[in-house]
């Protein structure tokens, strides 16, 4: 698939180029997005605020989804439905996110062939430069399928 998923993301999710997120890997259902270190992310306890770690997370899982699906977007719409995070340790400079599908490609284009709407999960660990996992979150995806 031809699609730069990083240079789509940026393009349609002003927020997450706001944030300064980029898009280092998104292939195959995967994906690795990074969050720069900078004072206006910051929360009270000076780490990126809470807010700007689901963003990154939730944008990992989206460009690891697109990198599987991305030919689809001419017959379904991609729509997250639901996203659990757990914030482990406080985060401190760069952070990393690294999203996996849990579903394979195969699965949901099935589903979609048979007139189904699919739904299926992403994983996203967030990690710090020593490579600890300081948040981790489950996005519920699915595709809708475009009306005729």
């Amino acid at each position: 698939m031809s699609l730069d998923v990083g240079a789509l993301l940026l393009q349609t999710v002003p927020f997450a180029r706001g944030l300064g997120i980029t898009y280092d890997f998104a292939a195959e259902g995967r994906a690795v997005c990074r969050l720069p270190d900078r004072e206006d992310l910051h929360n009270h306890v000076g780490g990126p605020h809470a807010g700007a770690l689901f963003t990154l997370a939730e944008s990992a899982s989206g460009a690891a989804m697109l990198s599987a699906l991305g030919d689809q977007l001419t017959r379904a719409v991609p729509l997250a439905t639901t996203a659990n995070v757990e914030y482990r340790k406080l985060a401190m400079g760069e952070v990393r996110a690294e999203a996996r599908l849990l579903v394979s490609r195969e699965e949901v284009v099935a589903a979609l062939d048979a007139g189904e709407r699919p739904v299926f999960d992403a994983v996203v660990d967030v990690t710090n430069g020593d490579g600890v996992v300081v948040a981790a979150m489950t996005v519920t995806w699915t595709l809708r399928p475009n009306r005729t």
